[in-house]
């Protein structure tokens, strides 16, 4: 950045008449005028040269200065040997009353020789500033081609500014933060997310300094733009470690605003991605259409090898199950359906999965805003058999959740006592395992699958049987029936029917069957029914 005391040092006839503190004061162009009012071809921050043609009073000349000094020039350059022989008193008494930087050229150094130094000095500096700004790009593209991550972004651009980067969420909370000698004190990253998100709550998406007194000069907040253009998506700061900003310093952090951006942009697309092929693997994993070596095949992009686990999770957060297993640095196959969230996870020990799924499930439970949440663990399987694995997850939490509507009936009344109350039983959390099946182990060893079809055949074909094509939606009425624990209400939102339809579907399957559906035993028997020709489907 040129200053006027740089370009006296280059220029050792001119003289300061008025204004040294003023010296340093940056000088963005050299202008020739001999207009007594120049400022409306004036932008600020030159230096104006003049041979003073026009400045014929006293008056004249201390409006002069005052007007220069208003419109915020860096200084006045006089030349001598002209119009004026030395420089007038009532100019350079003005001058010094503002404090305004006012230099002698005399006769003998042309205009000329002026602009040319500093035209040199300046085009180097833009040159010069040019070649830095690309060789910050060059690295920026270098760590985005590498998929190194906000982190990455960060950590490039804190070296690159010689102080902290970070990158905030429209509340103003850090999404990654970096630090080039000494971090930033949390007061300090508080004030500045805090700036931030009120700044993106009211639309404002402009650049901003921060208000913090130990910020002032030193820093720069800017916003992320979004697709849609309103709002930020999230924005970048930048804290130099010592002295102000340079212009090199802003535009690396324009450049890293641009790459911000572009690195959320391929979250986003990977997430989408991640997710719909995560959902299409889950559906055929779910429906059998998936299995052996091509479900071994599919798994393998997730970074799945030879063995898996499964966690389920109810209800179905599967951004919170994500961000927990990231937390525990485990790769996975995460998908939801309307029920679960489904997570297959590298083979574990036994031990190790019921603690990694304990803490897994605590962490959902903190994003789930007082839900209470439950989580069911499958042993570890060879890849092409995780359909084994969610089967005993699922069949894990269900006996859990099951035992724990059958106590609250027997325990604390909210049932009626037939299994027809509306009462909503205990909440159910922890994790189910193996541990929790008890007799449903049976139903999932079970090897022989015609055995297994005949006993659920026995129980389930009178319903499919007796109602031609309406034994479909008795099935559905009465799996939802059963999951929701004799809760007629919740059972009949989960089929998006009137509560009395569902009354006549359960009287209905009870006509059939010859069950009871306010017995706790029949209600297992059709459990294991339902989930055994699930399992036989396999």
């Amino acid at each position: 950045m040129l200053t006027v005391r740089e370009l006296l040092g280059d220029l050792d006839d001119a003289a300061v008449l008025a204004g040294d503190a003023a010296l340093d004061a940056p000088v963005r162009w050299v202008h020739i005028s001999e207009l007594p009012d120049p400022t409306p071809w004036l932008s600020g921050g030159e230096l104006l040269l003049t041979t003073g043609l026009q400045l014929t009073d006293a008056e004249t000349q201390r409006a002069y200065i005052h007007r220069l000094a208003d419109h915020g020039l860096a200084g006045v350059g006089f030349g001598v040997g002209f119009t004026h022989d030395a420089v007038p008193e009532a100019l350079a008494e003005a001058a010094r009353e503002r404090g305004f930087p006012l230099l002698e050229i005399p006769y003998e150094l042309p205009f000329i020789a002026i602009t040319e130094q500093a035209f040199t000095r300046l085009v180097n500096e833009e040159y010069a500033l040019l070649r830095r700004s690309i060789a910050a790009q060059e690295r920026l593209q270098r760590v985005v081609l590498a998929e190194r991550g906000l982190d990455g972004i960060v950590g490039a651009l804190a070296g690159l500014v010689g102080g902290v980067a970070l990158v905030l969420d429209t509340r103003g909370t850090p999404l990654a933060c970096r630090s080039f000698r000494r971090p930033l004190d949390e007061e300090a990253i508080a004030a500045i997310g805090a700036e931030a998100h009120r700044r993106a709550r009211n639309g404002d998406a402009q650049p901003f300094a921060p208000d913090h007194a130990d910020l002032h000069g030193r820093a720069l907040v800017l916003p992320v733009s979004s697709e849609h253009g309103r709002a930020p998506q999230a924005w970048v700061a930048g804290v130099k470690d010592s002295g102000g900003l340079a212009e090199v310093d802003r535009l690396t952090l324009h450049q890293g605003a641009t790459v911000v951006a572009l690195e959320l942009l391929r979250r986003r697309v990977a997430d989408s991605t991640e997710r719909r092929l995560a959902g299409d693997v889950l559906a055929g994993l779910q429906s059998g259409e998936l299995q052996g070596a091509e479900l071994a095949r599919r798994l393998e992009p997730f970074r799945l090898g030879a063995e898996v686990s499964v966690i389920v999770v109810e209800p179905p957060l599967d951004g919170p199950l994500g961000d927990a297993l990231d937390a525990e640095a485990l790769p996975a196959l995460v998908a939801a359906d309307e029920r679960r969230a489904v997570a297959v996870v590298p083979g574990l020990p036994d031990d190790e999965l019921v603690e990694v799924a304990e803490r897994v499930r605590a962490r959902v439970a903190a994003a789930a805003n007082g839900k209470p949440v439950a989580a069911g663990v499958g042993r570890a399987v060879p890849a092409g058999e995780a359909r084994r694995a969610l089967h005993e997850a699922r069949c894990a939490l269900e006996a859990r959740t099951l035992a724990a509507a059958n106590g609250s009936r027997n325990g604390n009344g909210n049932g009626n006592g037939n299994g027809n109350g509306n009462g909503k039983g205990a909440a159910v959390t922890g994790v189910g395992t193996w541990k929790d099946l008890g007799s449903f182990q049976l139903l999932l060893s079970l090897q022989d699958h015609e055995a297994l079809a005949l006993y659920c055949d026995s129980l389930l074909g009178p319903i499919e049987a007796g109602e031609g094509q309406y034994g479909g939606e008795l099935m559905r009425s009465l799996e939802a029936f059963i999951e929701c624990n004799g809760q007629w209400e919740r059972a009949a939102q989960r089929l998006y029917c009137h509560r009395h339809t569902l009354r006549y579907r359960i009287r209905r399957i009870e006509e059939l069957t010859g069950r009871d559906l306010g017995s706790a035993r029949d209600r297992i028997e059709f459990w294991l029914a339902l989930r055994g020709k699930e399992i036989a489907s396999r």
